[in-house]
């Protein structure tokens, strides 16, 4: 095995496990972008909860996204893309620092406010002559800094006639569905509020596909005659996994019947039926008429099926794959209005157009939905690029990718110096088809919300390309060791088990290297 130093200063010039390609990619930071006539544009989409699984450019047994396709088509798609926390607020934050959460301080979504005097990308786009926009979610709990111009929702918005802070604070309630108001303040902002002469950054952040799955009322009859196979380990029984067992999100025991399914009937009332509640009173009388006609013969069939046991996950997990399914429908129909703007106002050959989400998410696997477990289906997330002309790499990216690597990849790109204090790296080796020697050989995770929604216990681990080391602490103290290539359902725990030692040793050495460089303060014991 390689050895693997622990000294501060050389894991911050070497990089061994976080790694960059090589030395050149280091000095590459303060290079400027070669052969572009002027300043390149960025235009990073990012939804929440949108999952790999249901995204068809990756996996093909559930939807077809055909715009969101496009981009990957035309560009690139990474098949190894990461976060570094899996939760909304922690993942925004290191997006936009480019460092993990123990360095930009935003570690939860409960007892945080994003600092927004600290570096971040933006900024320094805005310093080097970018002008920089924010539209829809940020929820960081702060007021955003680093745009020229920016327009949020407070906290994660409303599927229906939303409420927009705007610069001046004012809120503004605004008719219509929330997909489309961000995509319709978006194409705004670049066609009539800004200068056309100058480079932009926007940042375009949606809240589908968010709980609790509220369709556009033009989407609501979608995928209704489509029948889903639960996942085979829909019932898994957590065995050998403390935290596993432990959790509050489940689809048998935690999905709501009134707030996540609809089913609104008399005495139906649960302990979220008031949000409920409020969230259908946003609407309109037309909206309304459209929702009752939709979910009304739903909620009488149901009533009256009093379903029980494996016929009721069954229908759960049914009606939750089309709702969620219906909310990614407008996702990806205004993700093409996005590229039909750039296509039609010929600005594609000089921007970026970057499509992810915050994070991933469960579909079911494990009878689960949510995220921040360090397993797969959370902390991966759909990445995919359309490259500016200049950019030749088309198809698959391979490399381990990670959140923490798009501040430095817009930086790089629009020539900006990248500060040596970022932890993430430059993904323009690859961009431009590049195959470096040399790569990451571990990424780093920490989730810290604990305890909260869904009970997910505190943990940190390593992942490289073939093992996943996770240490769940605080509360618990127990360790899980994966191999992701005999078991990608990560359902058999070997950690402890005989002919793994070396493995173990291995693995626990990286994940020490990675906090030291990170100057993560939280130590793992050794037990």
């Amino acid at each position: 095995m390689k050895a693997f130093t622990t000294n501060t200063n050389q894991l911050k010039r070497n990089l061994p496990l976080l790694g960059v390609a090589s030395l050149a990619l280091l000095s590459s930071c303060n290079s400027k972008q070669a052969n572009v006539e002027k300043p390149l544009n960025i235009v990073y989409i990012m939804t929440d909860d949108h999952t790999q699984q249901m995204m068809s450019c990756y996996d093909t047994r559930f939807m077809e996204t055909p715009n969101l396709d496009r981009i990957a088509n035309d560009g690139v798609r990474f098949t190894n893309s990461f976060v570094a926390n899996s939760l909304s607020g922690p993942s925004r934050a290191c997006m936009l620092t480019g460092k993990h959460s123990n360095a930009n301080k935003f570690f939860d979504n409960t007892t945080c406010v994003f600092d927004t005097a600290q570096q971040t990308y933006p900024k320094l786009l805005q310093q080097a002559g970018y002008q920089t926009a924010l539209i829809g979610k940020w929820h960081l709990e702060s007021i955003p800094s680093g745009f020229d111009y920016w327009e949020i929702v407070p906290g994660q918005g409303d599927y229906y006639n939303p409420t927009f802070i705007q610069q001046n604070l004012e809120r503004v309630d605004k008719d219509g569905y929330i997909t489309n108001l961000i995509t319709d303040e978006a194409i705004d902002w670049m066609s009539n509020k800004r200068d056309p002469e100058k480079p932009f950054c926007i940042l375009i952040h949606h809240k589908a596909t968010h709980r609790n799955w509220m369709a556009d009322t033009t989407h609501l009859a979608l995928y209704e005659d489509m029948t889903f196979p639960m996942p085979e380990n829909f019932y898994d029984s957590y065995e050998g996994r403390v935290a596993a067992a432990s959790q509050e999100m489940s689809i048998s025991k935690d999905m709501d019947l009134v707030y996540d399914l609809k089913m609104l009937y008399p005495n139906s009332n649960t302990t979220l039926t008031p949000y409920y509640k409020s969230f259908i009173g946003r609407m309109n009388k037309e909206q309304r008429a459209a929702w009752d006609k939709h979910y009304d013969p739903i909620i009488k069939e149901f009533d009256k099926a009093k379903l029980k046991g494996k016929e009721l996950d069954n229908w759960k997990y049914q009606r939750y794959m089309r709702d969620y399914m219906k909310t990614l429908k407008s996702l990806d129909e205004n993700v093409g209005r996005v590229l039909d703007y750039l296509e039609e106002n010929n600005m594609l050959d000089n921007t970026l157009v970057v499509y992810t989400s915050d994070q991933g998410f469960y579909m079911g696997e494990h009878g689960w939905f949510d995220k921040r477990f360090m397993y797969e289906e959370s902390m991966r997330t759909p990445l995919v690029m359309r490259l500016p002309k200049g950019y030749n790499k088309r198809g698959e990216i391979n490399q381990m990718v990670q959140n923490i690597d798009y501040a430095p990849t817009f930086l790089e790109l629009a020539g900006v110096e990248v500060p040596q204090d970022i932890h993430g790296v430059s993904l323009l080796p690859l961009l431009k088809g590049e195959e470096p020697k040399e790569w990451r050989e571990g990424l780093y995770y920490h989730f810290y919300e604990y305890p909260a929604e869904h009970m997910v216990k505190r943990h940190f681990g390593v992942r490289t390309d073939q093992y996943k080391l996770i240490h769940f602490y605080d509360d618990v103290d127990v360790w899980e060791l994966y191999d992701l290539k005999s078991d990608q359902s990560e359902m058999n725990n070997i950690y402890g088990k005989k002919g793994y030692e070396a493995v173990t040793a291995d693995l626990k050495e990286k994940l020490t290297n990675l906090q030291v460089q990170y100057n993560d303060s939280i130590r793992h014991r050794f037990n």
